[in-house]
């Protein structure tokens, strides 16, 4: 990993030691039912086989504490720090629309709460770290593969100001993990405020607790919605807040070309944040149907089926929340949904084109754009990257570029109607417009690398991803279009 052997340990201040992480387990402490206190089994040779610096300062921690064996030991599930509580969390869940009863964290658990030093609570999460009583007879294990994968995206996802999980580091082993093949297992130690699911008020409103709905909306919101605390008709305006949260994230998906693959409702964060990342895929060529999972035989995942998805699995949660609240006042968050989510992905387009001011017609112009990337199945980061530079590179993106030039000449004028300037125009577009997102090919390079024991390219990765707007020279060919191996892989769910 980069950056070892580690230096002699250097201390900050106001950063902590391991030992002085400060737990306060507030889900372990909800009633019995919430789910169930597991002990790890760690891999006998786990090592720490790369580390997120950006993610340790989230617990006041630098990276000479994570050099420490007792982070691996500790992280890894072998020897927890005092105050940890392992618990996996159980919930329920839509998953490509069939109700299924009973989830629950089968492959990963909460080691912990740790609150930092301005009192924000992030969960520490591992995955990977065995069996749990919600294993349904799996092994309980991650692969290497998979979370390198979303140890690099959830990174790549917050350099584009986009809600998400964060990791903190992967723990590396060389014990064999049995999927589709036999591979090399890991674990991934996740962060997130909260990792409550659509599916966990799900599960209590299925299985008849309707108290504990009421508690776990309760504690959501005196930990997550503090504004609501007390307040009369808190559950409405919570479940309001829900259904805007998500369609602003689901916006930002859309804006930057991002495919979930799996929205099934166990894999929507309560906080509006992504969560789970499987057989994820960011757009190359401009597929508005593109799938991502090749288990989604029906497209119920696609890309341009993303916004629909959000509205229905917002409408699950809906339901679950029925003691708590009525069903007009379900009706009228949904309602809030559409407007939300058209307002949010106009706003970022229009920052993706340079526009400054919201127009009318502003709507058809992106979607007489979308149709022409579509038919000419244009590189869509690479397309909006190039227009903030000069339009003569873009033209050339299009095989027969008359349907463009049509468009371009619109897009001009629509400039000049509101004086744009163009050196402060691509100036700002250079500041949304990324020149690097985790393409699939890209991951799998990663992977293919870190198999082979290189984990050199998973930390250059995560410096790039952190910056993805940024002129990178020695990460230049991951900018670059797919090779021809790298179009359209197939990722499924094991992912």
């Amino acid at each position: 990993m980069a950056g070892w052997p580690p230096r002699p340990r250097v201390f900050f201040p106001d950063m902590a030691t391991l030992e002085q992480l400060r737990f306060d387990n507030t889900y372990a402490r909800l009633p019995a039912g919430f789910g169930a206190r597991v002990h790890p089994s760690p891999f006998p040779d786990a090592r720490l086989v790369s580390v997120n610096p950006a993610a340790l300062k989230l617990l006041d921690l630098t990276p000479e504490e994570a050099a420490r064996p007792e982070f691996v030991a500790a992280m890894g599930g072998a020897e927890p720090l005092p105050g940890m509580e392992p618990f996996a969390m159980v919930y329920a869940g839509h998953q490509f629309g069939v109700y299924v009863p009973r989830l629950g964290d089968g492959r990963a658990l909460l080691l912990g709460e740790v609150r930092d030093a301005a009192g924000a609570k992030w969960d520490l999460h591992l995955k990977g770290g065995g069996p749990t009583p919600f294993s349904r007879g799996g092994d309980g294990r991650a692969v290497l593969r998979s979370t390198v994968r979303e140890y690099l995206c959830g990174e790549a996802m917050h350099g584009l100001g986009i809600p998400t999980t964060r990791g903190l580091g992967i723990l590396g082993s060389q014990a064999p993990v049995y999927r589709e093949a036999v591979e090399t297992g890991a674990m991934l130690v996740r962060l997130a405020p909260s990792h409550v699911r659509f599916g966990t008020f799900e599960y209590f409103h299925y299985t008849e607790q309707p108290e504990h709905v009421a508690t776990l909306a309760d504690h959501v919101i005196a930990e997550h919605f503090p504004h609501l605390a007390g307040q009369e008709g808190r559950h409405a305006r919570f479940y309001t807040e829900v259904v805007e949260r998500t369609a602003r994230l689901i916006a930002q998906w859309q804006a930057v070309g991002f495919a979930h693959g799996v929205m099934n409702t166990d894999n929507m964060s309560i906080l509006g944040l992504t969560l789970d990342y499987g057989p994820f895929g960011f757009l190359d060529d401009f597929e508005p149907g593109f799938i991502c999972n090749h288990s989604d035989d029906r497209g119920r995942y696609a890309f341009d089926q993303q916004p629909r998805i959000g509205l229905w699995n917002l409408a699950c949660l809906g339901e679950a929340l029925l003691t708590l609240i009525s069903e007009d006042e379900a009706r009228a968050a949904l309602a809030t949904y559409q407007p939300t989510f058209n307002a949010h992905f106009m706003d970022r387009m229009r920052a993706k084109l340079g526009l400054r001011e919201a127009r009318d017609e502003d709507r058809e112009l992106v979607g007489d754009l979308f149709t022409r990337l579509a038919e000419a199945r244009v590189d869509y980061t690479r397309f909006f990257r190039a227009l903030g530079s000069d339009v003569r590179p873009v033209r050339d993106m299009f095989p027969a570029p008359e349907g463009f030039d049509a468009w371009a000449g619109r897009y001009r004028a629509r400039l000049d109607a509101e004086g744009s300037v163009d050196a402060e125009r691509h100036a700002r577009m250079a500041r949304v417009n990324p020149k690097y997102v985790l393409r699939n090919w890209v991951a799998q390079e990663a992977i293919s690398r870190a198999e082979a024991g290189d984990f050199s390219l998973v930390d250059r990765l995560l410096g790039v991803l952190a910056d993805p707007f940024a002129e990178h020279p020695d990460a230049e060919p991951y900018a670059a279009a797919p090779p021809v191996w790298g179009r359209h892989l197939a990722v499924s769910c094991s992912s």
